[in-house]
């Protein structure tokens, strides 16, 4: 009985030993595709830094030639590259808590003093953090579309 024990410790440590080596193997495959793919994705940058520059060097080069351009009262100048006008920018959107509702607002600083009120009520603390937040989000949204309404109204 016991050469069998021995037979197949020896078995597994064997075969472990040579999962290692697969192991190994596979993490050198993974590093090398991890590296090439790195250095194609720098070889595809620097084409689009190259053809960045070799755009701006024919934008000045063109704009050269148009300033060195004599006018002449009897004919234009011919221009080859014009370029459409850029758009108007559009207008800016309002960032951060502005931009929200009184009922968004409300809502999440409802949830947020709900579950820490439910946290520390409660002797289950998850479960009075979920309970918490749902209350609070719901009694903060009403608030919140309280007084949307009456800024509506008063707006009319």
């Amino acid at each position: 009985m016991k050469q069998i024990l021995v037979a197949l410790a020896a078995a597994v440590v064997l075969f472990s030993c040579k999962s290692n080596a697969d192991n190994a193997a596979a993490i050198e495959s993974a590093k090398k595709a991890t590296i090439d793919s790195m250095n194609n994705v720098n070889a595809i940058k620097q084409q689009v830094v190259d053809s960045m520059n070799a755009l701006k060097s024919n934008r000045s080069h063109s704009r050269e030639n148009f300033a060195g351009t004599q006018y002449n009262n009897e004919t234009a100048p011919a221009v080859a590259n014009t370029e459409a006008p850029a758009p108007a920018p559009a207008p800016a959107k309002k960032k951060g808590w502005k931009s929200w509702s009184h009922t968004a607002k409300g809502a999440v600083v409802g949830a947020g003093a709900g579950a820490i009120t439910g946290a520390i009520v409660n002797k289950d603390r998850v479960k009075g953090a979920a309970i918490g937040t749902l209350i609070g989000a719901g009694v903060g949204a009403g608030t919140g579309a309280i007084v949307d309404h009456k800024k509506k109204q008063s707006a009319q």
